[in-house]
């Protein structure tokens, strides 16, 4: 594609409006849809949450190329940001202090896109004619027509159900009041649904260890607060992460923290319990796992069990997903949850997140699709080498322009290392010290860019 060419993107979080900088300095013209009332509606919910990493992962460069000029004050770069922050301090500039503030349609929900003059099936002369998007702004139905579509509509507001099985567990809809989803702010905007009460929290990621945290920290402070944690899996330390190991100090911190609470017994550990069914108990929520067998009593539920993408809008679209991480096929081998937790997933962008219908793409959260892990500065990568591709600049494209911080631990095929603070998943590099494993090490050797050991 070539300059002038209308991008779509979808969704004015940070990964959209790192797409729309990036879509804007390769000369495009870029059309941000997003369906909240203002920019980073999404990350509004979670202002509360402070962030693992800190300020140097969560700037885009094209953005930040675009605020300079305002007399915007890049943030201390070792700081760890609040989601709060992160709106005032980056994201809101970017939005209204910059040229973006000229294409962003906010109150503007994307509800279905094709192809002008083709639906699903039809091939012949489908690539030569422009998308079509359809969204409601509060006016009635808008069509927009584009050349490409960069879908970062994330998954916050597509969370996963508390049943082990992916669906609803049974009396989840009717027991809707006792029940949040993803991260409560407990310490303020919440804190009086939960302070005195039995609280539950299922899950076993970031949000689920915060939000116990928080939980714990708050029983301190008003008696009768009790933290249970409804664990799916059998080993609670899984949760733990790698401690000093991270390079993400913060979030190493985060599970160490966490371990120690556990520990102290300040938080009821119920591990092994997949939650079948859910009902009213004399004004409190019994949670059981499994009919007839055990079960909780609860004053309030957490469900933090992660997200999934959206794909409803997209049903006129040739998407290539994984059909059991529903991300694009070249990408779920590398976030496969069933195979490896590593935090050093190799950097990919538009070869990878392409799908059978040549301009559509999927950048951020949503292109993980079911898998967890994801870090902001991956979706930078991804709309960077995405903005390149359209472009024609198949060189920048293929180009990496990032190297991820590790976990420390690194689960491959279900077993535990701690190899990966040395490197990556594969095992420590033998000599060549730029090696993040053995097999990368024998790849550079002959004369290979490296294997990323994945």
């Amino acid at each position: 594609m070539s300059g002038g060419k209308t991008v779509a993107v979808i969704g004015a979080g940070p990964v959209g409006l790192a797409a729309a900088a990036h879509v804007l300095e390769r000369g495009m013209s870029p059309v941000v849809l997003e369906a909240g009332p203002e920019a980073a509606h999404a990350v509004r919910q979670w202002q509360h949450v402070q962030l693992f990493s800190p300020w140097e992962y969560n700037v885009d460069k094209a953005a930040a190329r675009l605020l300079t000029p305002t007399g915007w004050n890049s943030p201390d770069p070792s700081a760890y940001p609040t989601g709060g922050e992160l709106l005032d301090r980056y994201l809101m500039p970017l939005a209204t202090r910059t040229p973006l503030r000229e294409v962003i349609r906010t109150s503007s929900r994307v509800s279905a896109i094709s192809r002008v003059g083709f639906d699903k099936v039809k091939t012949r002369g489908r690539e030569q004619e422009p998308f079509e998007i359809r969204y409601q702004n509060g006016k009635g139905p808008e069509v927009l027509r584009a050349d490409a579509v960069i879908d970062t509509s994330g998954t916050w507001f597509s969370p996963n159900p508390a049943g082990r099985n992916g669906l609803p567990a049974i009396g989840e809809p009717e027991c809707a009041g006792h029940i949040a989803y993803g991260m409560p702010d407990l310490r303020s905007a919440d804190r009086a649904r939960y302070a005195g009460k039995t609280v539950a929290v299922l899950g076993a990621g970031h949000s689920a260890v915060g939000t116990l945290i928080d939980l714990a920290q708050l029983a301190d402070e008003v008696p009768g607060t009790q933290a249970i944690w409804l664990l799916r899996g059998a080993d609670p330390a899984k949760a733990f992460g790698g401690g000093r190991n991270d390079k993400l100090a913060a979030r190493g911190q985060l599970g160490s923290a966490f371990a120690a609470l556990v520990a102290s017994g300040k938080i009821k550990v119920e591990s092994e319990f997949g939650v079948t069914h859910l009902s009213e108990s004399e004004g409190c929520l019994e949670i059981a796992a499994g009919a007839g067998a055990r079960s909780v009593i609860v004053d309030e539920l957490i469900v933090s069990t992660g997200f999934r993408p959206d794909f409803s809008f997209l049903s006129e679209l040739r998407l290539r997903l994984d059909p059991a991480i529903e991300a694009p096929v070249a990408l779920a081998p590398l976030i496969d949850p069933n195979e490896h937790s590593c935090g050093t997933v190799r950097p990919h962008g538009a070869r990878e997140l392409s799908h059978d219908e040549p301009g559509f793409y999927m950048a951020g959260m949503k292109s993980y699709g079911r898998a967890p892990t994801f870090l902001m500065m991956t979706g930078y990568e991804q709309v960077r080498s995405i903005a390149a591709d359209l472009a024609g600049d198949k060189e920048a494209a293929a180009r990496v322009e990032l190297v991820l911080p590790e976990t420390g631990v690194c689960t491959r095929g279900g077993v535990e290392s701690t190899e990966a603070a040395s490197g990556c998943c594969g095992g420590p590099a033998k000599q060549e010290p730029t090696a993040c494993c053995a097999a990368d090490e024998t790849a550079k050797k002959a004369g290979a860019s490296g294997c990323a050991c994945s």
